[in-house]
């Protein structure tokens, strides 16, 4: 694993309320497989993780989303926790960094409450994903097939449900990530 993902830059969007593992290894994975993982965030400064309800560590911001774009990065990670995906669907410069890469076809891995971010940014109809089991009916609202699984991939989008499935969501991430650009990723987001 080690090297697999040498001259890539990962995005990791997250802000308050980030389940702190769901940040943690899968960056730690990045970082493991030689790339280089960035944390962007609604503003500058800090964000604060959450270990479920409880709060855990702080964590610096790289840069303010306002002020990222999809070309300075290789691939995408949304972190779940309730808060934080909430957040960030809230927010026009997320949604339109999220969508971005979609429009670029680059990867992306969402793993639990990280969804909602992906249907708020419009690029779950026609796609097979999966997340916690909450957010079921908004993945299928918004035209996306909901699966049941530790982890599921759909042209160049990793998903999983739950901080359990980390270790097959993590391997999946560095995969996808080393393969790069998934042309149908982008069709499939222009044709929806």
């Amino acid at each position: 694993m080690a090297g697999e993902l040498q001259g890539k830059t990962i995005a990791f969007l997250a802000t308050d309320g980030v389940e702190q593992i769901e940040y943690t290894e899968p960056r730690k994975a990045v970082e493991q497989a030689g790339g280089t993982a960035h944390l962007v965030s609604l503003e500058a400064g800090e964000i604060q993780g959450f270990n479920h309800l409880d709060k855990g560590d702080t964590f610096p911001v790289d840069k303010a989303v306002a002020e990222a774009s999809a070309d300075q990065y290789d691939g995408l990670v949304l972190p779940g926790g309730v808060a934080n995906p909430d957040f960030l669907r809230n927010d026009p410069d997320a949604v339109q960094f999220v969508r971005s890469f979609f429009e670029a076809g680059k990867p992306v891995g969402s793993i639990c409450h990280g969804a909602w971010t992906l249907v708020e940014a419009g690029v779950v109809k026609g796609r097979t994903l999966t997340s916690w089991p909450s957010i079921r009916t908004d993945v299928e609202n918004a035209g996306g097939t909901w699966v049941d699984e530790e982890v599921h991939t759909d042209r160049g989008l990793v998903t999983s449900r739950k901080p359990d499935d980390l270790p097959a969501f993590n391997a999946k991430l560095v995969e996808e990530f080393a393969e790069g650009v998934h042309a149908e990723q982008s069709q499939a987001t222009t044709s929806a």
